[in-house]
């Protein structure tokens, strides 16, 4: 797990070593332990390590191959990496580590592009060919490792994150007003190629590139649709795969350990860990409030047999003095306060593991999300299985005294710009000329939410939703210096598991049915039968009510920056807020929005102004 960087020019240009180096040392909390580069007249390639995997000098990168051909520099992990090299090591390939980067490395040189499918991992990698001067590029399945461009006619620079970019590049960063809309009207980022600056992209999951001369070609080597198989036949067999997953991201040279939400997905790991692998000296972090946000009484029931639990608890006092550090972190805005308690649990277990295993990618598989029961409802209804609506629908209300999954039903039979408008209507903030320029054609509107039935929706959260999360895992993660590893995330469990049968998924008004009844015998069963949803929820419509947040927000919404930006009705969101504080309604997570895109703006875009 590191970080990586480099430069590529188009033109008769040599790279800057001091360019390189600025890019490396923005990357340095990604990589501690170890750092190299390479440059060679219009390339260079940068290095930042956190050891993981063979601790010693022989996991040195840019590594080279034995004939000084080849050199990579890469991001991630191959759990796999074993069993491939054993396969290359028939075929005559020497290695001098115990690296799986070196595998990664002699894998391309023996199946080219095709060896991207034999791992089974998150990675993020650059090889560059010294005789055909061809730089290869690719990023997982899933988008577990991030990758970020810039490329114009000069050349092309690329990046783990973002700030090393906006070091070097020559043209000011500006704000892409798209992702913005999409950030305040559906809470939704990292759903296609752009970000938050508008002249900066990243790689696409799944996607791999070359560089040859001046020719930059993408292309899409994993399609998520064109991969899913047939279902598992029985909750034994899933539940072979589930275990084989999290023993492959065991595999580590430094401590492991896992963030415990109290939630059934993080839950199950730490259950697998513990009856499967008789791990019960794992430890485990946790965040927990003493309000309705907390979730210990799930999270101690793992207390008699784990003897390494910590904890930790994030609150108003704590974000209001970590806020800037936290923005700096992510580099882009993000829709709630939960990944910052994420942020602290990772804060918490530094110093304690290097490796955290987490529950990221359940939702999606098991549809864990409230708002899926309406595509459930919609699917049965376009099935005109009625009674089985009706069914469904009772079960819900009488579990959860909620007409919630009836309220998303009805948003998923409008049309995409009516579900637009709606979302713009239920805000009420947004001023009129920023909400009509994007109000008609929505990428958020007409590719996550336009499905037909339960299976299509969760494929779209794969392909359009998922990455966001694996974003500020990874940002959190890695600005601790800490590797974080999706055990759901294991292709051979996705492309099964997305093939399910709808009503083994919901049933009887309960979300991840299948996943429930698979960990039965492992699950406490207060967990196991948990009806509610929290996360990495957090107080914070509390923490926006304070004294100290009080004097902050007014200042930010009234302050002519935030006005003049355009995208919000001031006079609406002060309205707004003072409705929150005086208890009338909870809006949380839009205050935290409009606070953490104006610091963003001045940190990222005010501060690069001439």
């Amino acid at each position: 797990m590191c970080g990586i960087c480099g430069i590529k020019y188009f033109v008769d240009k040599k790279v800057n070593p001091s360019d390189l180096q600025e890019m490396m040392r923005l990357l340095k909390h990604r990589g501690p332990d170890d750092e190299g580069k390479y440059i060679d007249n219009d390339i260079g390639l940068g290095f930042m390590r956190l050891s993981i995997i063979d601790l010693s000098n022989a996991g040195h990168q840019p590594m080279w191959d034995e004939t000084q051909r080849y050199v990579i520099v890469y991001n991630g992990e191959v759990y796999n990496y074993f069993e491939l090299k054993e396969e290359l090591i028939k075929k005559g390939y020497k290695f001098k580590s115990s690296t799986d980067t070196e595998v990664v490395l002699y894998s391309y040189i023996e199946y080219g592009e095709a060896a991207l499918h034999k791992f089974n991992g998150m990675f993020a990698f650059v090889i560059y060919d010294v005789v055909d001067k061809k730089l290869f590029g690719a990023r997982d399945r899933f988008g577990v490792k991030p990758f970020y461009y810039f490329l114009d006619k000069e050349g092309f620079l690329f990046a783990s994150e973002i700030p090393p970019l906006l070091q070097v590049i020559k043209t000011r960063p500006q704000a892409n007003d798209k992702i913005i809309f999409d950030y305040l009207t559906f809470n939704r980022t990292d759903h296609n190629t752009e970000t938050f600056f508008s002249n900066i992209y990243k790689l696409q999951h799944g996607e791999c590139f070359t560089i040859k001369g001046k020719e930059v070609k993408f292309k899409k080597w994993y399609n998520l649709q064109e991969q899913i198989k047939q279902p598992f036949e029985s909750v034994e067999e899933f539940l072979e795969t589930f275990i084989s997953s999290i023993k492959l991201r065991l595999r580590s040279d430094v401590p492991v350990g896992v963030c415990l939400s109290g939630g059934i997905d993080s839950s199950s790991i730490v259950s697998i860990l513990i009856k499967s692998f008789g791990r019960n000296d794992i430890k485990t972090f946790s965040a927990i409030y003493n309000d309705e946000c907390d979730e210990s009484m799930y999270i101690n029931l793992f207390r008699e047999t784990l003897k390494n639990m910590y904890y930790v608890t994030p609150d108003a006092i704590s974000l209001y003095n970590n806020i800037n550090t936290f923005i700096n972190a992510q580099a882009e805005p993000v829709p709630s306060t939960s990944p910052y308690a994420h942020f602290k649990v990772m804060e918490l277990a530094r110093g304690n593991v290097v490796v955290t295993l987490d529950g990221q990618g359940a939702d999606e598989l098991f549809a864990g999300y409230p708002y899926f029961f309406g595509m459930f409802y919609k699917e049965l209804l376009m099935q005109f299985r009625l009674m089985k609506l009706v069914s469904e629908n009772i079960s819900y209300f009488l579990k959860h005294r909620s007409l919630y999954a009836f309220k998303t039903f009805i948003f998923y039979l409008f049309s995409s710009k009516i579900r637009t408008k709606l979302r713009i209507t239920e805000k009420g903030y947004l001023t009129k000329e920023f909400a009509n320029k994007y109000v008609i054609d929505n990428f958020i509107s007409e590719n996550l939410y336009e499905a037909k039935t339960l299976n299509e929706l969760l494929v779209n959260h794969f392909e359009f939703k998922l990455e966001h999360l694996l974003k500020w895992e990874d940002r959190n993660s890695m600005w601790h210096s800490l590797e974080s590893r999706v055990p759901f995330l294991d292709y051979r469990l996705v492309e099964r598991t997305l093939s399910l049968p709808s009503d083994v998924i919901i049933k009887n008004g309960m979300t991840k049915y299948f996943l429930r009844y698979a960990l039965r015998d492992s699950l406490p069963p207060e967990i196991a039968q948990r009806k509610d949803k929290k996360g990495f929820d957090t107080p914070e419509d509390k923490w926006f009510r304070t004294e100290l947040f009080r004097s902050f927000v007014m200042d930010i919404l009234s302050s002519n920056r935030f006005i003049q930006r355009g995208y919000i009705d001031s006079k609406k969101a002060i309205d707004k807020y003072k409705q929150h504080l005086n208890g009338q309604i909870n809006i949380s997570k839009e205050i935290w929005k409009w606070i953490n895109l104006e610091l963003w703006f001045r940190r990222f875009i005010d501060k690069n102004e001439t």
